[in-house]
């Protein structure tokens, strides 16, 4: 990998109750960086989650220190979107990683990722913004959903892709890599929320003629805790896509 050693890249975890999976996910991000000797910090975003998921943070980051562990604190339940963009804010990063604090997301592919945007697959010399995860081709996949799940994520990535052309296989994903100056210009454009925040970003990046690639991903359904999908993320995700349509 031809990864400058100088570059450090910040991992943003928006949390709420995710007690048990936090030290875990934490420990499998600190095996990927330092295995491939990587520079790395971990920003946990906390919306006052009630299950004691800040005093888990605030036990890493005294166990392995504040370069490695960053948290910000909230009040309230705020929302995605909010909680990327604060952690943004505290993340002294030259690369940003999103993903799920939930152990959805495995640390396994982000050199993979790092590769990707280090080298142009496609053998030019254009600069790639974003490296996105994908669950929907070759090597991709899901593990631990239903069939109500995979028909929901199916069919709202078929929706986006008919109505918006984004050029992705999976717009609702959200195991990303980007450049952060990319990352810094979008993010204050994007207005959807929930599912549908997700595929905004693409979509704008794609307006701005930002280059997206894809890596191929496992998707593990969450062990500890429930899935936030319910009727009020469906709707919120068709209202946002609606939305898009409309106006870009």
């Amino acid at each position: 990998m031809s990864t400058p050693p100088s570059l450090l890249y910040s991992v943003i975890l928006p949390t709420y109750n995710e007690r048990e999976n936090l030290p875990l996910i934490f420990f499998m991000l600190n095996e990927t960086f330092e295995s491939h000797n990587l520079k790395y910090e971990v920003v946990v975003v906390d919306d006052s989650s009630p299950d004691g998921t800040l005093e888990v943070a605030q036990a890493l980051q005294k166990s392995y220190g504040a370069s490695k562990i960053q948290i910000v604190s909230r009040k309230g339940k705020l929302g995605l979107g909010t909680a990327y963009i604060a952690g943004l804010k505290a993340a002294k990063g030259d690369r940003i990683v999103l993903m799920d604090a939930d152990l959805s997301h495995h640390p396994k592919f982000i050199p993979s990722m790092i590769q990707v945007m280090d080298n142009n697959p496609n053998n030019n010399n254009q600069k790639i913004h974003i490296v996105t995860g994908t669950r929907y081709k070759s090597g991709g996949g899901v593990a631990g959903w239903d069939w109500y799940r995979k028909l929901t994520s199916r069919t709202a990535n078929f929706l986006a892709d008919f109505l918006l052309n984004p050029g992705v296989s999976d717009l609702t994903g959200s195991f990303r890599l980007y450049d952060r100056a990319s990352i810094e210009q979008i993010l204050p454009q994007v207005q959807s929320k929930g599912y549908a925040f997700q595929m905004e970003i693409i979509v704008r990046a794609r307006k701005q003629n930002m280059i997206i690639q894809e890596v191929p991903i496992t998707f593990v359904d969450r062990i500890y805790g429930q899935s936030k999908l319910g009727p009020r993320e469906i709707i919120l995700y068709l209202q946002g896509l609606t939305k898009l349509f409309f106006t870009t």
